[in-house]
């Protein structure tokens, strides 16, 4: 579990996200962080039992920077409110599908998939989904999926195009699915969840639940 203390950092910073307030609470921001990283640790040693593939990886692998990229971006603040951590064979910096930890009070999640893929691996996913939709359906159709991931694969309209891309027909019984730009499911985790003592196997099931998707799309995806 995460530190009561750890929320109210972040909720602090969300309050408070500029340089001179950050430097002054450094120290908090030092212990949350730990406090994250413990907790990382803490899922990969278990869920790596599971998903053998994360057998090397450590907590700093998958841990993103808490420090904004301003250059291109009309929001000046320096800091993101939220803890983030891409759990996959590669790291954070890998293009593979894998799994993410997002600690944000109030909208903290646990799930995964592949976000935003080059167009490239995109086809190569789309084609598997077209050649092999019983599969993929029996995927996110099993229940322990559906216990979890509630609202199944996400088709929020940023996820989605508003049409069929070129090769495929309305009518392809996958449509629904090859017209994603992203293939992600999202577990929402409230606050109380988030420091309970349970949250490690909380965020082991949520994974183990989206486990046989990531094979799916690793797999659709390989060069």
């Amino acid at each position: 579990m995460l530190q009561t203390s750890t929320l109210q950092f972040l909720k602090q910073l969300a309050n408070n996200n500029n340089k001179e307030w950050f430097d002054a609470n450094r120290k908090k921001y030092e212990a949350a962080k730990q406090d994250h990283i413990q907790s990382i640790q803490k899922i990969l040693n278990e869920f790596s039992k599971t998903d053998t593939t994360l057998s090397s990886l450590a907590a700093k692998d998958c841990l993103f920077r808490i420090n904004r990229d301003i250059r291109f971006s009309k929001d000046k603040s320096p800091y993101k409110i939220n803890f983030g951590a891409s759990i996959n064979a590669g790291g954070r910096k890998s293009f593979k599908a894998g799994y993410y930890l997002h600690i944000q009070p109030g909208e903290s999640f646990a799930g995964g998939g592949l976000y935003q893929p080059f167009p490239d691996i995109l086809k190569k996913l789309r084609q598997e989904i077209d050649y092999n939709f019983d599969e993929f359906k029996g995927i996110i159709s099993h229940k322990k999926f559906k216990s979890v991931y509630t609202k199944g694969i996400s088709k929020d309209a940023e996820y989605s195009l508003s049409r069929p891309p070129k090769g495929y027909e309305d009518n392809n019984p996958a449509i629904e699915f090859i017209k994603l730009k992203s293939i992600v499911a999202i577990a929402p985790l409230t606050d109380a969840q988030v420091t309970d003592k349970k949250f490690t196997s909380t965020v082991i099931k949520a994974f183990e639940a989206l486990h046989p998707l990531i094979v799916f799309l690793n797999k659709a995806t390989e060069v």
